[in-house]
């Protein structure tokens, strides 16, 4: 993967399901007089720091203006103790990100901020937009330029210029005017608001602190962590504003269906945090249960691709009754670093990432399980660094079905099906690509199975092709173009 060249942040090594990455991840907290909001605020950033790491940001507001910093870079790069004692207020609204359109440079961090006709407001955005171009350009056609090149820049700048008296009946009429996926986390001077797009693709939760304030979160893992209790997630389609210690919810539109993005349970957010009232942990452990039903093998060792395929790969090894064991040790210190490796250090990123256990796999067959495969380009390596241990066997088990659509919710596949193997080739040629033993998918039936709602509440066009909000022509065809004579997938 090439380094961005408007950032020296780069990533030292992002394997193949980081490629599949959300977007953003939001914290908002309303408390008065409890002082410490920007550091409580920086704890919930942290807490959400998987759901964003190339930029971070913060605004609070102190009753009459709101005060704002962003970086580049993870939370702990952007915020030091300095500026943390620099930002005070009564409500506070952090953001990291990742970028799933608009470039990675510090124009697009967030949160934004804009000055509505009722005062100035910050704006913390997940998800992605469908029409920011035709809105860019309905702004441009009224003398207004966008300065950031993000949909989150055009969505601010839109809200901005809307002629209604509070910044909440501007949101309201927002929602009327955007298409696409967006949870968003809004902050005056004075309050703290919640907003959440009709189908509810991206998850934005309520907390509850001391009885004495509120928080807004991207999940409910940041709620912990600030000592606060979850009291529901916001609904589809609906606002939450917090003031004054009061909770006023409004149902701004009637969702259509709910489509709630499915990878939140099979990867995007952390095994401790809830959707939807179910567990993200065990919801990926009856993933792995439903997976050793579906394709069981004769194996001495279960293990699983360190982090995230771990409680898959724990739900395989109770049902199949093969052990689980650790194959490999993680290295969780290469994130993001100012030295940029070399291209010889980037195409080692595996070796660098992760260590096999020889004394655990040597002669052992083994079930590698793990939550995707999206472009292949990791999983191969993996499976070259066990074989190199004294693997005997290794078979790979992926606990979600082929990906072969790309998203226009809030993840990155820019690149479109082409980047995507399964669009391309079959299980057998993955298989193969991979050099594994034996490969299989959890299908679509047990998958939802798994986490225990119907399939209506989902997204799952990533591996259907049944999308839930309309998508325009012309992002349909950049991103469903193939390749007529695919360039020939490398084996490792």
């Amino acid at each position: 993967m090439a380094l961005h060249s408007e950032c020296a942040m780069c990533p030292v090594y992002l394997p193949d399901r980081q490629w599949w990455r959300d977007a953003c991840g939001v914290f908002g907290i309303q408390a008065r007089g409890m002082g410490d909001l920007s550091r409580m605020c920086y704890f919930g950033l942290f807490a959400l720091q998987h759901r964003g790491q190339e930029s971070a940001g913060m605004a609070l507001g102190d009753g009459r203006d709101l005060k704002h910093h962003t970086g580049m870079g993870l939370t702990t790069q952007v915020f030091n103790d300095e500026i943390i004692a620099r930002l005070t207020g009564n409500v506070a609204l952090g953001h990291v990100r990742y970028s799933t359109m608009g470039s990675n440079v510090i124009q697009n961090a967030q949160p934004m901020v804009g000055e509505h006709r009722s005062g100035p407001f910050a704006l913390a955005h997940n998800g992605n937009l469908l029409n920011a171009v035709e809105l860019r350009e309905e702004l441009r056609a009224k003398g207004i330029e966008v300065a950031g090149t993000s949909d989150s820049a055009v969505l601010t700048a839109w809200i901005a210029q809307c002629d209604r008296p509070t910044i909440e009946e501007a949101l309201m009429e927002a929602m009327h005017r955007v298409s696409g996926a967006y949870s968003l986390g809004v902050v005056t001077p004075t309050h703290l608001i919640g907003v959440r797009d009709p189908q509810g693709v991206r998850p934005l939760s309520i907390g509850r602190l001391n009885d004495s304030g509120w928080i807004v979160t991207s999940e409910t893992c940041a709620l912990h962590v600030v000592g606060a209790k979850y009291v529901r997630e916001v609904e589809p389609g609906e606002i939450v504003s917090f003031r004054d210690d009061e909770l006023e919810a409004t149902q701004v539109m009637d969702p259509e269906r709910k489509a709630s993005c499915i990878f939140e349970f099979i990867y995007f957010a952390r095994p401790d945090s809830h959707i939807y009232g179910r567990s993200i942990y065990q919801s990926r452990v009856r993933m792995g249960h439903m997976l050793a039903t579906q394709a069981p093998v004769e194996a001495d060792m279960v293990m699983g691709i360190p982090e995230t395929g771990i409680p898959h790969a724990i739900g395989y090894a109770e049902v199949s009754r093969i052990p689980f064991g650790e194959g490999f040790i993680k290295n969780r210190y290469i994130h993001r670093t100012f030295i940029a490796p070399s291209q010889r250090m980037r195409s080692l990123g595996v070796r660098m990432k992760l260590t096999p256990l020889r004394e655990a796999i040597d002669g052992k067959r083994l079930v590698v399980v793990d939550d995707s495969i999206v472009r292949g380009t990791t999983t191969g390596p993996e499976i070259a660094l066990l074989r190199e241990a004294g693997a005997r066997e290794i078979h790979v088990r992926i606990s979600c079905p082929p990906i072969k659509f790309p998203c226009f919710y809030g993840v990155d596949t820019s690149a479109g099906r082409s980047e995507l193997i399964a669009a391309r080739l079959s299980k057998e040629d993955i298989r193969k690509h991979i050099g594994a033993d034996s490969l299989d998918f959890l299908n679509l039936r047990n998958l939802v199975k798994a986490v225990g709602l119907p399939k209506h509440n989902f997204c799952t066009a990533c591996f259907d092709n049944d999308y839930p909000i309309p998508v325009p022509e012309d992002l349909l065809v950049s991103k469903f173009d193939l390749e007529e004579e695919p360039a020939p997938v490398v084996s490792p």
